[in-house]
């Protein structure tokens, strides 16, 4: 049974400090949260807005606010995909 180095652990634990301290924090607890990559409620609401901007925007015939709409549904949309580069790298 392999053993695990002391050092290795207390690199995980700094990185995993260094990434998401709110996570870390609430690992220490005892009551974990959801880590930052799931953690997605903003990017709804933008999502919601900009559908929103975008009803608007049909509903009054104004080119201007559908544009917009469309604009900031594919920046929501772009922030819901799981794939995308951590923040900051």
């Amino acid at each position: 049974m392999p053993r695990y180095d002391a050092g290795s652990l207390a690199d995980l634990e700094a990185r995993l400090e260094r990434d998401d301290p709110r996570f870390a924090r609430s690992l220490a607890s005892g009551r974990p949260i959801r880590p930052r990559e799931y953690r997605r409620a903003g990017t709804w609401t933008a999502l919601l807005v900009a559908t929103g901007v975008l009803l608007v925007g049909v509903a009054v015939a104004h080119g201007l606010l559908i544009a917009a709409g469309l604009v900031f549904m594919g920046v929501a949309a772009q922030l819901l995909d799981p794939t995308r580069s951590p923040r900051g790298r």
